[in-house]
């Protein structure tokens, strides 16, 4: 039987594969508990420094997978769409609260869950075919996966607002100018490897620093500018206290390179 989910270790980068190229990766019930349960038991693995999305083939993910709702739909069950918070939900908490950079190479089609989970990404990579669609409301739902608190704060409310209830495509050139991509590639080929030649990188910096960055910013967003500041003081705590912190300062002062050991 195929793995729905490729798990890919190179160093410190580990890259999550949504592995159902046949099916545009479109989410069933076993890619979606692969992925969430991979995903909490990055959350405390010290060898893992940073992560990266990948979708097999020619797309990112396609979002739900339509058929098997059906038959949920068809069924006795009285909330078809319990899916949500067994699985969306725990997904878009654990990766936007992952204490480590996660970088999404969308290559090809974004829609609906699946978009929701690039937008998820600190840093989004895309080529040429890469597209997004917000595509629940064509089949009368809602956003999930955490679309309706990523999209606004990428794109604005406006914005949000229009992407969600029109539900219309948005190619490469304008994901880029509205900053759902932040970097595009030449050719759809190399979005992987950009991919993980920016996650290499980012695991080799100051990790801890980067955990701290996003729960910042997280706080900020919602926040007061007291909310931020106590923040933003529990966190130099946090990274003034590391290993990374004083080997980088005793580097600078030596005028030579640091080297991070995300501790």
């Amino acid at each position: 039987m195929t793995e729905p989910l490729l798990v890919d270790r190179t160093d410190a980068v580990v890259t999550l594969t949504l592995n159902r190229p046949k099916a545009m990766n479109a989410f069933d019930v076993a890619l979606k508990e692969a992925l969430r349960d991979v995903l909490a038991e990055l959350e405390t693995d010290r060898s893992c420094r940073a992560v990266v999305l990948a979708g097999a083939g020619g797309s990112f993910s396609a979002g739900q997978d339509l058929r098997e709702h059906v038959a949920t739909l068809e069924s006795p069950s009285t909330d078809p769409l319990s899916t949500v918070g067994a699985h969306y939900n725990p997904i878009a908490a654990r990766l936007a609260n992952l204490p480590k950079p996660v970088v999404a190479a969308v290559r090809g089609m974004a829609a609906g869950a699946g978009a929701s989970l690039a937008f998820l990404a600190d840093i989004r990579i895309g080529g040429p075919s890469t597209s997004f669609l917000m595509a629940f409301a064509k089949v009368g739902l809602a956003a999930d996966t955490g679309a309706s608190w990523t999209l606004p704060r990428l794109v604005g409310h406006a914005k949000a607002v229009e992407l969600l209830m029109l539900a219309e495509p948005v190619r490469a050139e304008e994901a880029c100018r509205l900053g759902l991509l932040n970097r595009m590639v030449d050719d759809d080929e190399q979005v992987l490897a950009a991919a993980q030649e920016l996650a290499a990188r980012l695991a080799a910096g100051p990790t801890v620093a980067y955990g701290a960055i996003k729960r910042q910013l997280s706080i900020a967003d919602a926040g007061t500018l007291a909310d931020a500041l106590a923040a933003e003081a529990q966190a130099q705590s946090i990274c003034g206290a590391t290993t990374d912190h004083r080997a980088a300062t005793l580097a600078f002062v030596a005028k030579q390179r640091p080297i991070f050991e995300g501790r």
